[in-house]
């Protein structure tokens, strides 16, 4: 306007700019319930539009859960109820990023869907494919920018993380920025076993099992991994009771999943990253899920993917959960810190 002061001078006499005109209004915060469809079945998630001037595309981030029944709150009612990415959403919507939260497979009220008379038949490809349907839904929404999305990977279990690597090199358009918090960053079975291993051997420490045991049952978790990479039913006779559960767990109706989860190296992933995409990756010191050395490959990969942005960030004192002694249900400081600048960069 002031480019033409001087051909509209007269007309300024006249004809007043009120505020309101001159600002656009301020549109509150919402949660809005969002339905999308993958594979014939309907997941429902909530949008979470932080407040917003009317008519601005803002910033936007899907969060994806870990493994296991992980709910869009990122709760496993009703033992575990950490409410981790309802936290998320929230700590993103003051920096302005809208989220885009869902119920997977077999959670909330999304259910089994379409596979809940062939359970055995949900493999690991079925939730890319349903994460993908997810990032469509957000790039689709009024307030969101397409060409400014985010993919956020939280706790429980692992791969979420690899989901959005997988999505970060498929979709369209290829998001901003991948946060990878505390990721599975080896295949599936060998972090199974080498969580297995820590447990043993502190057992061991505290005097629970001889050296000899200790050996055995390192080598009983050894051979149920291949039989499981070779299809064959694993011995559950050697292992102590809590261990043998978790092998027949993967077996069964299960086995479609595990293998095609285990199938995926997640630092082969990295390279169909679009070159300069900004990467968060986060180890927390206190976390016994996921040890430092297991995101040295990933890493290594993302650098030679050319991705940008802070890489790996050690976070003092963080748990799995991302949980902190003095924060034990809510996101700890350093966590923030690393997403706060995600989010402005």
């Amino acid at each position: 306007m002031f480019r033409h002061l001087a051909a509209v001078t007269t007309a300024l006499a006249v004809v007043t700019v009120t505020p309101a005109e001159a600002t656009p209004a301020l549109v509150p915060a919402v949660d809005r319930e969002v339905a999308f469809t993958a594979d014939g079945t309907t997941a429902y998630g909530t949008l979470h539009v932080p407040e917003h001037r009317a008519g601005q595309r803002l910033r936007a981030a899907l969060l994806l859960p870990g493994s296991g029944p992980t709910d869009r709150d990122g709760n496993q009612p009703p033992a575990s109820l950490p409410d981790t990415l309802a936290q998320l959403a929230d700590t993103l919507g003051k920096d302005g990023v809208a989220t885009l939260r869902f119920d997977k497979y077999g959670t909330g009220r999304t259910g089994l869907g379409t596979y809940q008379d062939r359970p055995e038949e949900l493999d690991y490809p079925a939730f890319v494919r349903q994460a993908r349907a997810g990032y469509e839904s957000l790039r689709d929404q009024p307030e969101t920018d397409p060409h400014a999305l985010l993919v956020r990977r939280t706790q429980r279990g692992c791969d979420g993380a690899m989901t959005g690597l997988l999505l970060g090199g498929t979709v369209r358009p290829r998001p901003a920025g991948l946060a990878l918090l505390q990721p599975q960053a080896i295949r599936m079975l060998d972090l199974v076993a080498l969580q297995l291993r820590a447990q043993i051997a502190e057992a061991t420490r505290q005097g629970q099992f001889t050296p000899e045991q200790q050996r055995t049952v390192n080598a009983a978790v050894d051979a149920a991994v291949t039989a499981l990479r070779e299809r064959r039913p694993v011995d559950t006779a050697d292992p102590p009771s809590p261990i043998a559960r978790l092998f027949e767990a993967f077996q069964g109706p299960n086995a479609r999943f595990v293998r095609s989860d285990d199938a995926v190296y997640p630092p082969d992933t990295a390279f169909a990253l679009r070159p300069g995409t900004k990467v968060l990756l986060t180890w927390g010191t206190r976390d016994v899920q996921v040890p430092c050395d297991t995101t040295n490959a990933l890493t290594t990969a993302l650098r030679h993917a050319h991705a940008h942005g802070p890489g790996r960030v050690v976070l003092p004192g963080v748990d799995h959960l991302m949980h902190d002694t003095d924060h034990p249900t809510t996101l700890a400081p350093p966590v923030l810190d690393s997403l706060h600048w995600l989010a402005q960069h």
